[in-house]
């Protein structure tokens, strides 16, 4: 008697998880099919439609927005995992203006190994407490010790490419500036020098651009998921190489600088040696955070040192080669820019101070029009964590919110003949009135980006001093670029330009 009584207890609870899981799945399907999507298959839903060509996928998702545009959003479904894809303002700011809805995509975990729990990838309490930490390490006082970082790599760039000026052949500036980029930020982030545009082959640089090659690639191909598959394929054991690379030498930096007197944080003491004032990078703030309060442990660094290497590296090249890719389509846009320089610079070749940067306004206007029709990461992943109303529509906790920043920015209703680069559109008085979250190229909310300062300042100062010395002629469209649309959006075939020495 007591056995069958203990089955029977077996079966009704068996029963009872099964009837609530089943519950939950129909609520999620009933609720997610109330929004208008492509046609779905069972089981698989929409993966079958999914072109595994990365140029193809990016001009398939543009096309999916565009024809739900007028709604604003729609679902897909990646085998059973509901997504929502959102692109008008109104949706937008539901998601990215709440505090609760700061959970990064299921996708974001490949970043994990490389950059642990940093402030790109943690949620929670941890994600509140390092934001609130790491914020006063983004002060303009603090940013304007890196100036000179930015002037002199610049400059070097500047130097660097005079090879191809004047030439009738044109050449691909997108991976000079990504070298350039990776200079500044190494030498920000960790004080190191890496000289990336003298020695592009050092192991330190190929590691950084074939980790962030391999992130993407890892993200858009399910069966590249479970790590047991992944960590025996060759993509993998490239992983896990590259991996040993980055991390080794970001603890030795963090090693070697303990072992120095803690530096002055506003950059006054000098260098006895050099007889030349020391830099401050990011890795001597977070030093100080971490004699100050042990609870910051040094492996708490290395996740921030790795996260600021990853997010400020691939997403400035990007905007910056956009802009160069941009002027040299429209010629009349570069000729503004080139008399306001003039003005400010004369024929000078001054370092850029931070009272010129707000002086260029027009440099300001194009590098905003740049990064609305070329965002640097134009979609984002959030995982909901509870219930939320899209469109008078209950989405779900356990879906997948898709935030489409390119198709967000190209609606027509806040960016009238949207296609158009134009600007003009973002002089004060033709921008106040526009929804705040119509343009997020840096997301917006709670979860904003940090370092969208540093990255403004950063790439003014590298487009200014680029077209100081130079005109620049674009023989490819944007769409002959062929964008991918991956983490990063960056041109598949590079960015080719003519360049003339200006007179």
């Amino acid at each position: 008697m007591a056995v069958s009584i203990g089955v029977v207890s077996v079966i009704v609870t068996l029963s009872a998880i099964l009837t609530y899981f089943l519950a939950k799945i129909l609520r999620v399907f009933h609720l997610i099919s109330k929004f208008a999507g492509p046609p779905a298959l069972p089981i698989v839903g929409n993966a079958h439609l999914l072109k595994q060509d990365a140029r193809e996928f990016f001009k398939q998702i543009v096309g999916w927005t565009e024809e739900f545009q007028s709604q604003g959003v729609f679902r897909f479904w990646l085998g059973p995992i509901p997504l929502i894809v959102i692109c008008k303002a109104d949706s937008t700011e539901v998601v990215m203006g709440s505090s609760k809805h700061i959970k990064k995509g299921y996708v974001y975990r490949f970043l994990h190994p490389w950059l642990g729990l940093g402030l790109l990838t943690s949620t929670g309490q941890k994600w509140f407490h390092r934001r609130k930490l790491l914020t006063p390490t983004f002060h303009f006082s603090i940013l304007q010790n890196f100036m000179d970082v930015f002037n002199e790599q610049s400059v070097i760039l500047t130097k660097k490419i005079e090879k191809f000026a004047d030439q009738s052949e044109p050449f691909n500036i997108f991976p000079e500036i990504a070298y350039c980029v990776l200079d500044i930020i190494c030498d920000t982030a960790m004080g190191k020098s890496i000289n990336a545009q003298g020695e592009s082959d050092n192991e330190y640089v190929r590691a950084v651009i074939s980790m962030c090659d391999l992130v993407q690639e890892r993200m858009k191909k399910p069966w590249f998921w479970p790590d047991l598959l992944y960590d025996n394929l060759e993509s993998g054991k490239k992983h896990a190489n590259h991996l040993r690379i980055l991390h080794d030498m970001t603890t030795k930096i963090i090693k070697e600088r303990l072992q120095e007197p803690p530096r002055v944080l506003d950059g006054s003491d000098e260098d006895v040696v050099a007889g030349k004032r020391r830099r401050i990078a990011f890795l001597d703030l977070l030093l100080q955070m971490h004699r100050e309060d042990s609870s910051f442990t040094l492996e708490d660094i290395r996740e921030e040192v790795d996260t600021f290497m990853f997010e400020g590296h691939d997403t400035t090249a990007a905007a910056a080669s956009w802009t160069i890719l941009m002027l040299g389509r429209h010629p009349e846009v570069q000729t503004r820019l080139h008399e306001e320089l003039d003005e400010v610079f004369g024929d000078s070749d001054r370092p850029i101070t931070a009272d010129d940067l707000q002086k260029l306004q027009y440099l300001n206007c194009v590098l905003k029009e740049t990064l609305r029709l070329c965002p640097s990461v134009p979609m984002i992943g959030r995982d909901l964590e509870e219930d939320c109303v899209i469109d008078g529509k209950v989405v779900p906790s356990g879906t997948l919110v898709v935030l489409g920043i390119y198709a967000l920015h190209r609606d027509p209703e806040q960016f009238p003949d949207p296609e158009k680069f134009d600007p003009d559109r973002f002089l004060l008085e033709n921008s106040t009135k526009r929804h705040p979250y119509s343009y997020v190229p840096f997301s917006a909310g709670p979860r904003n980006c940090i370092g969208q300062k540093f990255a403004l300042m950063e790439d003014k100062i590298i487009i200014a001093n680029l077209m100081r010395k130079y005109s620049v002629q674009a023989i490819q469209s944007f769409e002959e670029t062929n964008p991918l649309g991956e983490l990063i959006m960056r041109p598949r075939d590079g960015i080719y330009v003519k360049l003339s020495r200006r007179k």
